[in-house]
């Protein structure tokens, strides 16, 4: 179990979703194995999808570079161990 051992590298979401945020990643982690990331991916944006509502995009990996418009207060970017999880709801 990774839960509490995140490292939160860039976010505007209130404490309580980016909580949540690592919560459900490290429940994905520990459910599928760790080179499923598109597994990983789809678990942690349904959970948001259904916890917040649609418009949620989740990206997983070892390494990726993005550049995303986000809605205010609905993105993070995080890593659980080598794990990099990058969550956020697009702009409608």
């Amino acid at each position: 179990m990774l839960e509490g051992k995140a490292i939160v590298g860039e976010t505007d979401m209130p404490a309580k979703m980016q909580a949540h945020a690592m919560r459900c990643a490290s429940e994905a982690l520990d459910s599928f194995d760790v080179t499923d990331c598109k597994d990983i991916a789809c678990y942690i944006k349904k959970d948001f999808d259904k916890s917040y509502g649609p418009g949620w995009q989740c990206v997983v990996g070892t390494s990726f570079g993005s550049y995303v418009t986000h809605s205010c207060g609905n993105f993070i970017h995080f890593c659980l161990g080598r794990m990099a999880v990058m969550l956020f709801r697009g702009v409608s």
